[in-house]
């Protein structure tokens, strides 16, 4: 006997729960002499600055970050289609070969895509020192690893009876797999590429937070000075670079997608990839020409048995645990619920419109920033690190419940109507209720994403395995530093699997 289920569109409004305990926190925690900071932060937005140096920094920084952005997207894609199709089972069963090595080199692969990019940042950072490549490759190895998994899982689930009937044919597996797969995964490749195009350029700029140069770091600067006018220049500057490239990305998308084959598909986007990763590498070239003399080998002290034995002894493994799994599910579940709720309170489309711009700003600001600027008028708090991550990520789930929206009919909800539902009824059960099942499994797949990105939060907030990370890589404890990004591996490989469990759950149903 099938249990009964709880409809879909309350599903998706459950998660705001999270928003009542943070909501608390953060109000108690208010202190007035950050509201006149507030104001000035807020009055700044109307007036940047437009002097010529901080327009000349800006731009300086705005060209390391595209720099940095292209190159390391390139890298990681060019990679990850190549790690991808070597850890398919469908590969290697082309050849007639056992696919051990295939689960083999996945698990070696759940290393790198767990580390979030900014702590590979740090470590080369450490290892390497400062140079322009540091940030390449902080970006490109976990995305490498990324964008491996999702080629290999669009692999090994495409429809393979005309690849098996090829081979049976006597063609060669190389010419069977590419005649065979290439239609479907030129469209995966242009979809899922296109988004890593605008992850890595906020991931540029989150790096540049921390020190690695860019826009992210004269951002940082005027934060921490206090200088609002020239902080806004940098986030206006910012926010038209990303509102232009997420409508180039769509437009060029729908228009390749007209009526062009998957092999040309992959042909196109190749070529478009080689040529951003060397405008990248000249523009990179260009604009630090001085920081290109060599990279310099700090090195790392390997840490002894006695060493690790003694960091794991002395660490509080429960409470940094406890912390990071609690800022997970609250920062979920406001990046869940949120966009729900508020499309919830008034079905219009000009209220829509307006949630969709402050989603858009959202994703834009770096979380460590959304932190600082959160901190002008509040305690240090977990809440605080929740609500910073969670406002970024309801940024990234506003934007897929819109677009989800958008692609329907309304049929549904024009006969709520009829049936004299109200408006919000009408659009929670007619409009909502259908894209419930594909909102919740992607929102599975964005917990095990803000999982990983609690390291960033941690590092400011003071909270969590983040916090403890950056202690021990500024103190030089290499043995603490292994043992919390073991810890840390361990549970985003797990979140990564119960959001894999999450995701088929729900796209069943």
């Amino acid at each position: 006997m099938n249990r009964p289920r709880p409809a879909a569109p309350l599903l998706t409004l459950l998660p705001a729960m999270a928003l009542v305990p943070v909501l608390i926190v953060t109000l108690i925690g208010l202190h007035g002499g950050g509201l006149s900071i507030w104001q000035q932060f807020l009055s700044g937005a109307l007036h940047p600055s437009l002097d010529p140096d901080v327009l000349h920094a800006v731009w300086h920084g705005l060209g390391v970050t595209m720099a940095t952005a292209f190159l390391s997207w390139s890298l990681s894609l060019l990679l990850g289609v190549l790690l991808g199709s070597a850890c398919a089972d469908v590969v290697w069963r082309s050849w007639t070969l056992p696919p051990w090595p295939a689960k083999a080199l996945r698990g070696v692969l759940a290393i790198p895509r767990a580390v979030h990019e900014l702590v590979w940042g740090l470590l080369l950072l450490q290892v390497l020192g400062l140079h322009p490549y540091v940030a390449v490759a902080a970006i490109a190895i976990p995305y490498s690893a990324l964008v491996a998994r999702i080629w290999r899982d669009h692999l090994d689930s495409a429809d393979h009876r005309p690849l098996n009937a090829l081979i049976s044919a006597g063609v060669q597996p190389l010419s069977a797999l590419m005649t065979a797969l290439n239609p479907g995964m030129g469209t995966v490749l242009m979809s899922y590429g296109g988004y890593r195009l605008e992850c890595a350029l906020r991931s540029a700029t989150l790096l540049g937070v921390f020190g690695l140069g860019g826009l992210g770091t004269e951002l940082q600067l005027t934060l921490q000075s206090l200088q609002f006018r020239e902080l806004w220049t940098g986030l206006w500057v910012l926010s038209a670079v990303m509102l232009i490239l997420e409508q180039l990305l769509r437009f060029w998308r729908g228009r390749s997608g007209d009526g062009l084959q998957g092999q040309r598909r992959i042909l196109l986007f190749g070529t478009l990839t080689i040529v951003l990763g060397l405008i990248g590498t000249f523009w990179l070239r260009l604009i630090v020409p001085d920081q290109f003399s060599g990279l310099s080998w700090i090195g790392m002290e390997v840490p002894s048995w006695t060493q690790l034995s003694a960091a794991a002894t002395e660490l509080p493994w429960l409470r940094m645990i406890l912390e990071t799994l609690g800022l997970t599910l609250l920062a979920a579940g406001i990046a869940i619920g949120l966009p729900p709720l508020a499309l919830l309170i008034w079905p219009s489309s000009r209220w829509h419109q307006c949630c969709s711009l402050f989603w858009a700003f959202m994703r834009w600001i770096p979380p460590p920033l959304m932190v600082l600027l959160l901190l002008l008028s509040n305690r240090p708090s977990l809440a605080i690190g929740a609500l910073a991550i969670g406002l970024h990520n309801s940024g990234v789930m506003g934007r897929l419940l819109l677009e989800g929206l958008q692609q329907q009919r309304g049929q549904r909800q024009e006969a709520l109507r009829a049936m004299g539902s109200s408006e919000r009824m009408s659009w929670l059960y007619g409009l909502l209720s259908p894209q419930s099942p594909s909102y919740l499994a992607y929102g599975a797949y964005r917990s095990d994403v803000i999982l990983r990105e609690t390291v960033v939060v941690g590092m400011i907030g003071g909270s969590g395995l983040g916090w403890q990370l950056l202690e021990s890589l500024s103190s030089f404890h290499w043995a603490a530093v292994v043992l919390v990004l073991s810890c840390y591996c361990a549970l985003t490989i797990s979140g990564e699997s119960l959001s894999d469990r999450c995701r088929s759950l729900w796209l069943q149903s």
